[in-house]
Order: structure tokens, then sequence, then C-alpha cells
């Protein structure tokens, strides 16, 4: 993150001054992305390399589990496992379907498992 805004400030500034010589501002865009690209080789080597490391760590892991955000509140997750679990094990999903219109949450899901329940019961009759 740290790399990131020093290299946009380097940026900004580099254009700021290319746009009060008068110079045409695409090409002043231009000339500022490769001073600041060159600029940022240069001077910000550990930046880079704790950008570098923390991305490697990211994509390849070293036995560390991210942390979840905490669940927002009238969060459906539990809803939606309740109807695909019943949906799963035959078990009838109108309480469900029902409870997802109740609550007002995601219905598609309710609908799934509607859908899926009257299949199953066409497929037994």
């Amino acid at each position: 993150m740290v790399y990131t805004l020093i290299r946009l400030g380097i940026f900004a500034v580099v254009l700021a001054i290319l746009l009060i010589t008068q110079m045409t501002p695409w090409i002043a865009a231009a000339v500022a992305a490769v001073i600041s690209l060159c600029a940022s080789y240069i001077f910000l080597k550990k930046p880079r390399e704790e950008l570098a490391n923390g991305l490697y760590e990211a994509r390849h892991g070293n036995g560390k589990v991210a942390p979840r955000a905490p669940e927002k509140a009238g969060s459906d997750e539990d809803l939606e496992d309740t109807v695909v679990d019943e949906a799963g094990t035959g078990k009838g999903t109108s309480t469900a379907t029902g409870t997802a219109a109740s609550t007002g949450a995601d219905t598609a899901a309710g609908t799934a498992a509607a859908t899926a329940s009257e299949r199953q019961r066409s497929s037994e009759a």
C-alpha cells in the first residue's frame, strides 16, 4: 500500500510540473509515467521488495490462514446452508423457503431448493 501511494505521489508531482510547463496533457501523462517508473525502480527498492514478499506469501502461503472478516448482521449464510442441506437430504423445504421470504433474505436459494424438492416429489410419484 505504501509503495503504491509513493509511486502515485511521484507521478502526481512530475505530472504537475510538466503541466505547469505547458506540455500537452497526454504527453505529460506518458512522460510522468515513465519518469515515476524509473524513479520508483531506482529509489524505492525496500518498499518494492516488501510488496513483492507480501504478494509471494499471499500467493504461495506459509501455513497461515488469512483472517476472515466478521460476518455482517443479517447475513443469510445459515439460511442458505439449511436450504441446501434440506434439498440434499430430501427433507421438505417449505419451512426454509418460507423463512427466506419472511426474513427478506436472498430468495434464489429458496426458489432453487423448492424447484429441486418439486422435481424429487414428481420423480417419486
